[in-house]
């Protein structure tokens, strides 16, 4: 028997075009022989719906969705996530099942048992957990079907349940062998989840010794990068057949042979991972809110320089305008940098000087400012000019502008508001500074996009004289360690310290880290790569004093 895994790249609340994909890989399933499809975890609305559950309107549009579908799919098996409300007076109103339809009705049901409420997941605000599952038989073969998370029992301690040992527990009480396990999925991509993933997917195989198929959503969701590579699995764990990252895919495994293995599979650096997750969210995110081009800041740095790539690759040379916005301060290296950049990258380029600007606004403000020495205030004064000018070029012609942040930066507050921090889409701001150029390297893997100059040369905001970024803050290779100690690993300032750190410096990220909760409250959507980023996974408050 022929199964078939096909990823899908959902745009939540699109029920039409998600039900249309649906049947389009269907039948490419069909065609290949396929007697069973299986597609991602809640396909029909994409995941995380979020608060659309709590809406009527949502839920009825979905139940419909599903029953037109129906109707359409072709003469096999599909097995699908869908939104199932549950009845009853008590406990959540909504179930996140898998279903499988065989002639134009549906024969099964699993309904997700383990719903995930840490990081930027929160499904026990809408979801009930199912009951155990039954087995699910297609042409004498018997499967177990789990939804996501409930395959990831022995990764999360926090959990009792045990949804595949249930199953099986089920199948020897039935004198029955289970011969495949079937996960369906919308699991976030970020840097080496996919070597916890298998190492998960092969201790099931290897307790149970029964193959495994795995089938994970793909696409940009808000902040969300979902990199499929759906993958089918031998008994031992090894795998046998694997999807395409950061892409739609059909992946299609013979249940008559089950053995194989393929060296190396899914072994993608780690900078390449990040670089394909990014340029695919660009995408995503730029294209499903109705945009088609982008437009940035190009200061000669390589923040910008490696934001302007990632937008190229993702929308086409064509699509993307940089824009120079020399001060005072601006070097030449810097406005040449830029230049280089663009025409490198082959995309549109513009300058535009702020000086005059610039000292516009020192004018209107002299009688206030009279007797007060210039400081940090007429820094953010440029800046934001430049957040001004590119707002405005982005309302003339419909660019989404993209702000240039690292994750560094946002950390401590090293930005301004509604300067550079100004844009629809924060492209870099989970990527801290050392990743920054280990991405701008493998940009020029195959020749020189991002100029030499811009990668060698100390970090500046060029807002004043002679300005550096490490006149105010740490090296970056130290400011990073720090940085993922306390926000990936929530360490304190003790437990670094104990690290090889000096505490004075700790204790001053720290306190910047915290200072600074407001104004990431205030920055745009950014990119998820990390195990923690700043957004809706990362919950703090603004007002806050715990100083450890």
């Amino acid at each position: 028997m022929k199964i078939g895994l096909v990823q899908l790249n959902p745009i939540i609340g699109d029920f039409g075009k998600n039900c249309a994909k649906i049947c389009e890989w269907a039948g490419r399933a069909k065609k290949e022989g396929c007697s069973l499809v299986i597609f991602p975890e809640l396909a029909i609305s994409g995941y995380p719906p979020q608060d659309l559950l709590e809406r009527k309107g949502f839920l009825e549009a979905g139940e419909q969705a599903l029953s037109d579908l129906i109707g359409d799919i072709p003469d096999l098996d599909v097995l699908l996530g869908c939104v199932e409300r549950r009845g009853g007076e008590r406990g959540k109103p909504l179930y996140n099942s898998a279903v499988v339809v065989r002639n134009k009705k549906i024969v099964f049901r699993a309904r997700k048992r383990l719903l995930p409420s840490y990081d930027v997941f929160d499904e026990t605000r809408y979801f009930e957990p199912g009951s155990p599952s039954e087995i699910y038989e297609l042409e004498g073969h018997h499967f177990c079907v789990t939804v996501c998370e409930d395959a990831w029992r022995h990764e999360v301690k926090d959990y009792e349940v045990k949804p595949v040992a249930d199953v099986f527990t089920t199948a020897v009480r039935k004198g029955l062998t289970i011969d495949g396990i079937i996960n369906i999925s919308a699991s976030p991509f970020q840097i080496d989840k996919e070597v916890v993933r298998r190492s998960v997917f092969r201790e099931i195989c290897e307790k149970h010794t029964t193959p495994f198929l795995y089938c994970n959503q793909v696409g940009g969701q808000d902040s969300l990068l979902f990199d499929g590579r759906s993958l089918a699995m031998d008994r031992t764990g090894k795998i046998i057949a694997q999807a395409m990252g950061f892409e739609e895919d059909l992946v299609v495994i013979n249940t008559s042979d089950w053995k194989g293995d393929i060296p190396g599979a899914m072994q993608v650096a780690p900078e390449a991972a990040v670089y394909d997750a990014l340029v695919m969210g660009v995408r995503d995110y730029v294209t499903k809110c109705g945009f088609s081009s982008a437009v940035l800041g190009l200061s000669g740095g390589i923040d910008s320089a490696l934001t302007a790539a990632i937008a190229v690759d993702a929308l086409g040379a064509e699509n993307v305008l940089g824009v120079a916005l020399p001060s005072p301060y601006s070097s030449a290296d810097s406005l040449e940098d830029a230049k280089e950049l663009a025409a490198n990258l082959g995309c549109n380029f513009e300058v535009i000087p702020i000086e005059d600007l610039f000292t516009g606004f020192k004018k209107s403000l002299a009688p206030l400012f009279k007797d007060k020495d210039e400081d940090l205030t007429e820094q953010n004064i440029q800046a934001r000019i430049r957040g001004n000018l590119l707002m405005a070029l982005s309302n003339k012609f419909g660019h989404l502008l993209l702000a240039t942040g690292n994750k560094s930066e946002m950390a401590v507050g090293y930005c301004t508001l509604y300067g550079d921090m100004s844009g629809g889409l924060a492209v870099i701001s989970d990527v801290p500074k050392q990743l920054v150029y280990e991405l701008s390297h493998y940009v020029n893997r195959n020749g020189i996009k991002i100029p030499h100059r811009t990668i060698t040369k100390a970090p500046t905001a060029e807002l004043k004289p002679g300005q550096r970024d490490q006149d105010d803050l740490p090296p970056y290779e130290i400011l990073d360690q720090i940085l993922e100690l306390h926000l990936e690993g929530g360490e304190g300032v003790e437990k670094i310290v104990d690290r090889g750190f000096e505490k004075p410096m700790v204790r001053d990220i720290l306190r910047r880290v915290r200072l600074n909760e407001y104004k990431r409250k205030q920055a745009p959507m950014g990119l998820k790569v990390t195990t923690k980023a700043f957004g809706y996974g990362r919950r703090f408050p603004n007002v806050q004093n715990f100083q450890q």
